[in-house]
């Protein structure tokens, strides 16, 4: 079974890897239900899904006709002014077919100036606090992609105390002093306010760029299952983190399966090693 560690102050028990929905961004219904069964099956309490992620809020929404206390719901709004975030927010609910989410999360807040909108006078937050007052989601969050993400969540931190945030997190990425350096002022903040820390973008080999895409990650992923072994290693040998699972249903069991037997991270060698061999590039520079 995989390990599970308190999701920040939340009050609810997560399992380190956090099943990442945008794998059903494109899949039939049928497809969508053997993976409940492979999440049931691992013990997996936790989904984080997106408004923007195609298909997959109205895939989740039948499992929540018959699992939605077995489930942590998360979902994301990637809009940024009060009245689309409200709308977006209340569609979502349809599509989950859920009356709440737990967790409701400003999607993908990085650019300075989305960041200006969605956080003042009339901005998301506002769709997000009416939600929260109104018993439509228990907590919020923030999301982000890019170099400058740790950065910025730390300023939406000194402007509201979300409950949780989420960025990339692999072993590429770390050999960026300028990432590791606002990376780890983050999780300070985190540690310090119990921010539950959410992280994607685990397995990225690197980008596509002319490889013809065989999988429905954005990135091209690493997929042989000791590779996945090393990238997933990474992640819950750090201590306070949780990986959001890639955003490909066939690679979803040996995710789970890696995180099952996880013993302790790798060394940084081995990672090295892997690095080379494998012609991994950040994602983000």
């Amino acid at each position: 079974m995989i390990p599970k560690s308190p999701f920040g102050r939340t009050g609810h028990t997560s399992p380190r890897t956090i099943f990442g929905a945008a794998a059903l961004w494109s899949v039939t219904q049928a497809e969508a239900d053997r993976v409940l069964d492979t999440l049931l099956a691992y013990g997996v309490n936790h989904i984080d899904t997106a408004a923007s992620y195609g298909d997959s809020e109205l895939h989740v929404g039948p499992w929540m006709d018959r699992h939605r206390n077995d489930f942590f719901l998360a979902t994301k709004t990637l809009e940024r002014t009060y009245q689309k975030a409200r709308e977006e927010i209340h569609r979502s609910l349809e599509r989950l077919r859920t009356d709440h989410v737990d967790l409701l999360q400003l999607h993908f807040l990085v650019d300075p100036e989305e960041w200006q909108v969605a956080m003042g006078p009339g901005g998301a937050l506002q769709a997000a606090l009416e939600a929260r007052d109104q018993g439509l989601t228990r907590f919020i969050g923030v999301t982000g992609h890019e170099v400058a993400v740790a950065a910025r969540h730390i300023q939406s931190l000194e402007r509201f105390d979300f409950d949780s945030v989420l960025l990339p997190y692999n072993y590429p990425l770390m050999q960026n002093p300028h990432y590791v350096a606002d990376f780890e002022a983050l999780l300070a903040v985190c540690r310090e306010r119990n921010v539950a820390v959410q992280t994607i973008k685990g397995l990225a080999r690197g980008p596509w760029g002319d490889q013809p895409k065989t999988r429905t990650t954005w990135y091209q992923p690493l997929e042989d299952q000791a590779d996945i072994d090393r990238a997933v290693g990474f992640v819950l040998g750090r201590p306070g983190i949780f990986l959001n699972t890639a955003g490909d249903i066939d690679l979803l069991p040996k995710i789970l399966d890696a995180a099952s037997r996880f013993a302790a991270a790798p060394g940084d060698g081995e990672m090295a090693a892997m690095m080379a061999k494998q012609g991994m590039t950040p994602l983000f520079v």
